[in-house]
């Protein structure tokens, strides 16, 4: 990370958009639309019990920014309340970083608080941690360290999911 010689602190803190989460009431059908609707397929998709979801990353174009699809587990998750509260829709801004960690610990030096006081499993076994929405204009910002192996474009010979 490059340092802003004004303030001491790195200047950059996130390396590309990771995805953009939206909620949905349920999976399928939302993978069903998706295809049909915006030609654009399941790459990865996983329960994530931890989160209370289930969950897919659409590949949009060639590159490697995903859509994130969350339907939830159960009416306690997470996710459901979002859905209870807001209705389907976007739920969430994702960004990339080296060390979810690091990033986690300037923010909170910039005085954001975090959902979480240490990172948590997120898709494909990343590291993530969540900006509170107050903190981030109503927006709910997710940090996300992927793991060595995740994030790398689709290849092209593996027939999508979905």
């Amino acid at each position: 990370m490059t340092t802003d010689p004004r303030t001491g602190l790195p200047a950059e803190l996130f390396t590309t958009i990771d995805h953009v989460g939206v909620a949905v009431p349920d999976l399928d059908e939302a993978l069903a639309f998706y295809a049909q609707a915006f030609g654009v397929h399941s790459v990865h998709e996983e329960v994530n019990e931890e989160q209370g979801v289930r969950e897919a990353m659409l590949a949009v174009g060639d590159g490697d920014t995903r859509i994130q699809l969350l339907a939830p587990l159960t009416p306690e998750s997470t996710i459901a309340k979002f859905i209870g509260r807001s209705g389907p829709g976007l739920q969430q801004l994702a960004f990339r970083v080296t060390d979810v960690e690091a990033v986690s610990a300037t923010l909170r030096e910039r005085g954001l608080r975090l959902l979480y006081d240490t990172p948590k499993r997120g898709t494909s076994d990343s590291r993530v941690n969540f900006v509170h929405p107050k903190d981030a204009g109503g927006v709910l910002v997710e940090l996300v360290e992927p793991a060595a192996s995740a994030h790398r474009p689709p290849d092209p010979t593996t027939r999508p999911v979905g």
